[in-house]
């Protein structure tokens, strides 16, 4: 697996980044079907950074937020207690 930071870099030095593209999203589309939206707030600092990153990396503004959170939610379930 590759960290957003591993594949930005990948990005940014113009690395091929096909192998860790999900080319075959439509199957993963199954678990969003009991999804519920949440509203979330942010200064606008913050979404204007969170922003040009997105489109920095060709993403929704959703879809790299929800990268972060899965990855963060991956490092906290592998912290030893």
């Amino acid at each position: 697996m590759i960290t957003a930071k591993e594949f930005d870099e990948k990005f940014d030095n113009n690395e091929d980044i096909t192998p860790y593209l999900d080319l075959n999203s439509k199957l993963k589309l199954k678990h969003l079907i009991n999804s519920k939206k949440v509203d979330l707030d942010f200064p606008e600092n913050i979404l204007e950074l969170i922003e040009k990153k997105a489109n920095n990396i060709g993403v929704e503004i959703e879809a790299l937020l929800k990268i972060w959170i899965v990855e963060r939610l991956q490092e906290e379930i592998n912290k030893p207690i």
